[in-house]
C-alpha cells in the first residue's frame, strides 16, 4: 500500500477532507491542523479544564519564573503529559484578568509580553502552594495518566515525518509497521 494510498484510507475513514489532515497538492503541510488530527483519531476531546484551574496553573507556574503566554502553555502541555494544553483563547484572558487584578505585570522582553508575579501575586501564589498542581490532577484524570495521549502524539509526530520525508521504500516499511501496531491495538482490545 502506498503512502497516498495509506492516506487516502485514513481521511475517508474519518471523514477528513485533505485540508483538515494537512495533505495539499504539495504534499503534507506539517503542523496544519494537527491537534484536530490528534484528537480525531484518539477519539476523544483534549482535557479541558476548570477557569480556576487555568488562574491556579498561572500563578503557580510564575511563581517559580516568570513566562510568556505560549510558554505558559507548553509548560502546562508538558507537565500534564500532554493531556491538558490551555487554548491561547484561555490563558490571555486569565493573564490579562490577573494584570487587573494586580497580582502580575508584563514587560516586553524580545518582542514577547513576559508576565512575572507583583508582590500581591507572590502571595496569592503562596496560599495555593498547598493544593495539588493542576497539570498533575490533569495528567491523572486523562486516560487514567498512564501517558496515553503522549504517546500517540510522539507515534503520529513520527508517522508525518516518514510521510513527509521518506523514500518510497521507507513509507513502505513504515505502513507494515503501521499495520502491524494497528493489529496489535485491535488485539489488546479483544483481551479479557
Amino acid at each position: 500500500m502506498s503512502f497516498n494510498s495509506w492516506k487516502d484510507t485514513l481521511m475517508h475513514s474519518h471523514h477528513t477532507t485533505q485540508d483538515q489532515m494537512g495533505w495539499g497538492q504539495h504534499g503534507f503541510k506539517p503542523f496544519h491542523g494537527m491537534a484536530a488530527q490528534f484528537q480525531a483519531l484518539m477519539g476523544q476531546p483534549g482535557q479541558r479544564a476548570r477557569r480556576g484551574d487555568v488562574r491556579t496553573a498561572i500563578l503557580r507556574l510564575l511563581a517559580e519564573e516568570p513566562m510568556h503566554g505560549y510558554q505558559i502553555i507548553g509548560e502546562l502541555t508538558e507537565r500534564s503529559e500532554g493531556t491538558w494544553s490551555p487554548s491561547p483563547g484561555s490563558v490571555y484572558p486569565t493573564l490579562q484578568s490577573l494584570a487587573d487584578e494586580g497580582l502580575v505585570t508584563a514587560e516586553p522582553v524580545s518582542g514577547k509580553k513576559v508576565y512575572r508575579l507583583t508582590d500581591a501575586g507572590v502571595d496569592a501564589a503562596a496560599q495555593l502552594a498547598e493544593r495539588s498542581a493542576p497539570w498533575d490532577e490533569a495528567a491523572q484524570t486523562s486516560t487514567t495518566g498512564t501517558g496515553y495521549h503522549h504517546a500517540a502524539g510522539r507515534l503520529f509526530q513520527a508517522v508525518f515525518q516518514v510521510g513527509r520525508t521518506g523514500s518510497a521504500h521507507q513509507i513502505g516499511a513504515a505502513v507494515e509497521v503501521l499495520d502491524d501496531a494497528r493489529k496489535r491495538l485491535y488485539s489488546i482490545l479483544a483481551e479479557d
